[in-house]
């Protein structure tokens, strides 16, 4: 029974290792930084942060596409509401959309649009650009493993 205690132990404290391995993503925004989720594929740039009841105040999404172009984003079935940041290529804030409300509408959500085309889409718990004080212009800076065009 020893032995298996300790190969069961082992396992766990394995697996503690192999979760906290993965690898964490930051960005920075006027002087603060933000852990965040990238949604770099169709899947999970449709699935966003759907179903989420919360989100750390430090903490947002990434959304990564694949060339700068007008983008769209909706809230369906978001749970929190959110700030849309529209970034360009040289990540540079090109529009924004505060305190976008939740939306449990599914496909009658309405979208917000990007007033100038754009190629990262960053979601932070609403009121974060209101509190940076965030204008047009303001550059996002990436940690470590963020793809870029660079």
């Amino acid at each position: 029974m020893s032995l298996l205690r300790t190969l069961l132990l082992c396992s766990l404290f394995a697996l503690a290792g192999c979760a906290s391995a993965a690898p964490k993503y930051w960005v920075e925004l006027a002087g603060e930084r933000y852990e965040v989720e990238l949604a770099q594929d169709d899947e999970s740039r449709a699935r966003g942060l759907m179903f989420r009841d919360s989100m750390p105040v430090n903490h947002g999404m990434l959304f990564i596409h694949d060339r700068q172009e007008p983008q769209s984003y909706w809230m369906k079935n978001t749970r929190l509401a959110l700030d849309i940041l529209y970034f360009d290529n040289q990540r540079r804030l090109v529009s924004q959309k505060r305190d976008v409300p939740p939306c449990t509408g599914g496909n009658g959500c309405p979208s917000y649009p990007s007033r100038r085309p754009a190629r990262y889409v960053l979601e932070l718990n609403a009121g974060q650009a209101a509190r940076l004080n965030l204008e047009n212009g303001a550059e996002l800076t990436f940690g470590p493993g963020i793809p870029t065009l660079d």
